[in-house]
């Protein structure tokens, strides 16, 4: 595609909001030539690898660095030992959620390198530092564990059992949090009355993030400044200079973020992690830059996991098949320590999500979270709010099915009405917009709901099965946060946008821009984007959640404003008016009923020629605004996808995927459409082939590409992608968000496919992953 944008096409207004345009990274970055943490070399530098648990649990007797020390090369060893004192503070999980009792959550002390215990295979023990990186690797084996091993437990099941091995002192029975939400006594009287009731065991299964570019990291100090600087992928580098702050013990105008291009996180690279302290305690002692880079095989056993969890949805319906309540009584693994976001997932984003877009009027939902010998658990594509969805859709076709009721009529029976807007769920959330029975309808339509039997005869004169399922899903985004907009004209005649989000994949420049030239009608070519640079920020909520168009699409509108405001002091003293009398519009200022006029760009060259003014005048058109807080929004969708399964192999093949969503409006619909694919994708490899195996000894078997399945392109279909948006009143630019939803959409209506497909055989429920393995002994186990 041609990546010149025209004078014509600016002219005509063809840049703004609403239109598909190629995204401005992509020349870059298709060339090779962005700018990763692993391409960043710092002069001086020294190289840092790390020695990892072997064991999944276990407890530290010593830590042998002799022999490593005495190696070619090697700087320095560091332990645990050498950490104790310099005050830096632990890696928090940032979630509190009560017990049901109304206590508080118990969240055990995790240090930045184990000292009194493993609690994970991979849990970092030590840091050696070399000359070279291949230094470091080979001093790292060199490094000697005395661990005594203890019994590791890998299920949430086993660590709750009453005689299960204890992963902290202060966590008795492995119990981080016994949630709980809802009515119970309401949830169980609709239970009692309902004329049918369907429960379903569901397992949400541990995923890998595996992203393109593996975590990296370069620690500096500035021994004058007392100022720490790590450069690494992140989310946001605003956020995270601030947790990073609190770990290191420090305040946080002395330490400073920076991010480059990033390779992927969906979730994972959101976080402070371990080696991050380490590789900043060095980079001061040492006096030197230190650098590392993960390997692939550290990465599987080192990076958050996503999902896991195992859950018992009941869904109590009346004889017509109208929904009395849903419950949903469950475990979450957390894994050997709680991350940043720990328990969210399995509580209260099961909770906030389940309700989908149906008239539920009672939801309880009960987990409870536990530690274990496994990777941590964080948040992974929509965190919690696929899951939520999921979980649904399954009830729902699963109670479709025992009724005899299809199950298109049954979710259609039960959808909310635009006339019932705004509508309050009994999660507590509000509903603004949207029009769900419509978008449904066109979602059969597009899918030829009706022809299917046609093609369903067509795979069985093939030998195949043939199944379809409907994933409805509606998700809310992140929580409010406020959100920097800063606008600065550059001497270079470019405009930049400062904010506080981060683009890891997602595209932000175009749309951003976008929104800016839509504002201001600035050139969009000379428009420019800073994001990961946290001396630049003032806010700032990082990326996550679905809500970067929104919050930093609302920043720049009303970061606009305020340019406009002082952009009519400076052109009425430039065009001798009344400010009163000056107008704004397509990027000139003009005098009310005449033809004098400035364009925005002129008046720009204009203040950084030095024209002189009266001291009472702005002397920049430049503006840091905060906007403040972008409310969560409610994107939704149907996706419906058809199967053909081979009875002797197993194998699933995806026939067909259509999709249809309301993200209100599209800023670039081609940007949207590309983050839906993306999130279909990952939804279809947790369906079909992703799986994370430990042994019973708590040693991963899926620890690389040899043992874990990643989705491939044969694997998926062409999509077809339909936007049927009502625009939300809840932020100016009117957009819910898109960039979860894709797995959301795709982990229902792939399974529910699947069960379809095998319904013949007498198959209730197959869980994720639905390998040819799983499918092929579900099969055989009924025939």
């Amino acid at each position: 595609m041609n990546m010149h944008v025209s004078q014509a096409a600016r002219s005509t207004g063809r840049v703004g909001i609403g239109q598909s345009l190629p995204r401005n990274e992509d020349a870059v970055l298709v060339r090779g030539a962005g700018r990763y943490t692993d391409d960043l070399s710092l002069e001086g530098q020294l190289y840092a690898a790390f020695v990892r648990s072997p064991h999944a649990h276990g407890a530290i007797r010593g830590i042998d660095t002799a022999a490593a020390k005495a190696m070619k090369g090697v700087v320095a060893i560091y332990t645990a030992d050498d950490l104790e004192g310099q005050r830096y503070g632990a890696l928090k999980c940032q979630v509190d959620l009560p017990n049901r009792d109304g206590t508080a959550m118990r969240k055990p002390v995790r240090k930045a390198l184990a000292a009194d215990k493993v609690r994970f295979v991979g849990d970092p023990v030590a840091m050696v530092v070399a000359r070279t990186a291949l230094q470091a690797r080979d001093a790292a084996e060199a490094v000697s564990l005395d661990i005594d091993i203890l019994p590791a437990v890998i299920s949430v099941e086993a660590a709750l059992a009453p005689d299960a091995p204890q992963l902290f002192d202060d966590v008795p029975g492995n119990l981080i949090l016994d949630y709980h939400f809802g009515n119970a006594e309401k949830v169980a009287a609709a239970f009692a009355q309902a004329a049918h009731v369907t429960r379903v065991r569901i397992v949400n299964n541990r995923i890998v993030v595996n992203p393109i570019e593996p975590r990296a990291a370069i620690g500096t100090y500035d021994r004058k400044a007392g100022r720490y600087t790590l450069h690494a992928p992140s989310q946001g580098a605003f956020g995270m200079r601030n947790n990073l702050a609190a770990a290191m013990g420090v305040p946080q105008d002395r330490m400073r973020l920076v991010t480059g291009h990033v390779g992927g996180s969906f979730g994972m690279k959101a976080a402070v992690f371990p080696e991050y302290v380490v590789l900043l305690h060095a980079a001061r002692l040492l006096k030197k830059p230190v650098k590392w880079t993960d390997q692939r095989s550290e990465s599987f056993v080192s990076d958050h996991h996503g999902r896991d969890m195992v859950f018992e949805a009941e869904l109590a319906l009346d004889a017509r098949g109208r929904f009395l309540a849903t419950r949903f009584t469950g475990t979450g693994n957390m894994g050997g320590y709680l991350s940043p976001p720990g328990p969210l997932m399995a509580t209260l984003n099961i909770g906030k999500n389940s309700v989908g877009m149906y008239r539920t009027p009672l939801v309880e939902v009960q987990t409870r979270c536990a530690v274990t010998n496994t990777v941590p658990i964080a948040a992974y594509r929509g965190a919690g709010r696929p899951e939520g969805n999921y979980f649904m859709e399954r009830l729902v076709d699963t109670a479709a099915r025992e009724m005899g009721i299809d199950s298109a009529v049954l979710r259609r029976r039960n959808l909310i009405e635009p006339r019932q807007l705004p509508w309050k769920t009994p999660i507590g959330t509000v509903y603004d917009s949207g029009d769900f029975p419509a978008l449904f309808a066109r979602a059969l339509e597009a899918a030829d709901w009706k022809g299917y039997r046609t093609r369903e005869r067509a795979s069985r004169k093939a030998g195949k099965l043939r199944g379809r399922g409907i994933g409805c899903y509606l998700e809310v985004t992140a929580p409010p946060s406020n959100e920097m907009g800063g606008i600065h004209f550059e001497p270079d005649g470019t405009v930049t946008i400062v904010t506080g989000t981060l683009d890891y994949g997602q595209g932000h420049w175009t749309p951003f821009a976008q929104v800016l030239t839509s504002q201001l009608g600035v050139p969009f070519e000379k428009i420019r984007l800073v994001q990961g640079d946290s001396d630049r920020l003032i806010a700032g909520g990082g990326t996550g959640g679905s809500k970067s168009i929104m919050a930093s699409g609302s920043a720049i509108i009303e970061a606009s404003v305020r340019v406009i405001e002082k952009g009519k002091l400076l052109a009425a003293h430039f065009l001798e008016a009344g400010v009163a009398d000056i107008e704004f519009a397509n990027g000139r200022f003009s005098i009310a009923g005449t033809d004098r006029s400035i364009d925005i760009m002129e008046l720009a060259r204009k203040l950084q020629a030095g024209a002189p003014l009266p001291e009472d005048l702005p002397r920049t058109l430049n503006v840091d605004h905060v906007f403040k807080a972008a409310p969560s929004a409610y994107p939704n969708g149907c996706h419906i996808a058809e199967v053909e399964i081979d009875p002797d192999t197993g194998h699933v093949e995806i026939a067909s995927y259509v999709m249809v969503n309301d993200f209100g409006v599209l800023v670039n619909p081609m940007i949207v459409e590309g983050q839906l694919h993306g999130g279909v994708v990952q939804g279809i490899g947790q369906a079909i082939c992703e799986m994370t195996s430990y042994d019973e000894t708590g040693q991963l078997m899926t620890g690389s590409y040899m043992d874990y399945a990643m989705p491939r392109a044969a694997d998926v279909p062409f999509f077809s992608f339909i936007s049927q948006g009502v625009p939300t009143r809840t932020n100016p630019v009117g957009a819910k968000g898109c960039g979860e939803a894709g797995c959301a959409g795709s982990l229902p209506s792939v399974m529910n496919a699947i069960v379809d497909a095998l319904s013949p055989y007498g198959v209730r429920h197959v869980d994720m992953p639905a390998t040819p393995q799983a499918i092929w002994r579900a099969i055989h186990a009924r025939a």
